[in-house]
């Protein structure tokens, strides 16, 4: 019976892991050329700047080459890396724990208005940025895992180390959050 058969990796992948482990510098270069650019972008919509982003890419990668003898196939490789990459954002942000209602931002009124107006839809898809980022990182990981990256509550709870229970009530919490805050943008989140 074929290995290769009974798991989600294809022989290319593994042969390619394979090289990885045993140093080949060529292979390490073609894994990471694989997966960085998608794992940027989970980086950056979690951390939301591009210097966390990027810091966290490369954590993330330096802790994929010095843990692949771990990667057990049980998953995809892309899987795999990407629950990395996910956990290293969330510790970003645990170490981090910014407060968003502190930031010294200029007032409306201080910007001069140098761009025309945008269209109705874009000021809607820009309010919901805008109150996705105004919730708690907890609220805002967990919608972002579920609606971004398409993670079911189980595998959120795994990654998160929650109970499937809570990453719902916290889904659920920060959508009727959002709706509030569309509702009405000046309300205060705690």
């Amino acid at each position: 019976m074929d290995i290769f058969m009974e798991t989600p990796v294809d022989q290319t992948e593994w042969i390619l892991i394979t090289k990885c482990l045993d140093g080949n510098p060529k292979a390490q270069q073609e894994l990471y050329h694989r997966y960085a650019r998608a794992m940027y972008n989970t980086c950056l919509r979690m951390c939301q700047h591009t210097a966390d982003a990027e810091d966290a890419l490369q954590e993330s990668f330096v802790y994929v080459f010095r843990h692949l003898d771990s990667f057990r196939k049980e998953s995809t490789l892309g899987a795999w890396i990407k629950r990395i990459v996910i956990n290293h954002c969330i510790n970003r942000l645990r170490s981090r724990r910014m407060q968003w209602d502190e930031l010294d931002e200029p007032t409306m009124a201080d910007v001069p208005d140098d761009h025309p107006e945008p269209e109705p839809d874009q000021w809607k898809v820009q309010a919901v940025k805008s109150a996705i980022d105004r919730l708690s990182e907890g609220y805002r990981t967990v919608l972002h895992l579920y609606l971004m990256e398409g993670y079911d509550h189980g595998e959120i709870a795994s990654i998160l180390q929650i109970s499937e229970a809570t990453s719902k009530s916290q889904y659920s919490r920060a959508r009727q959050k959002v709706r509030e805050l569309l509702a009405n943008p000046d309300t205060h989140v705690h």
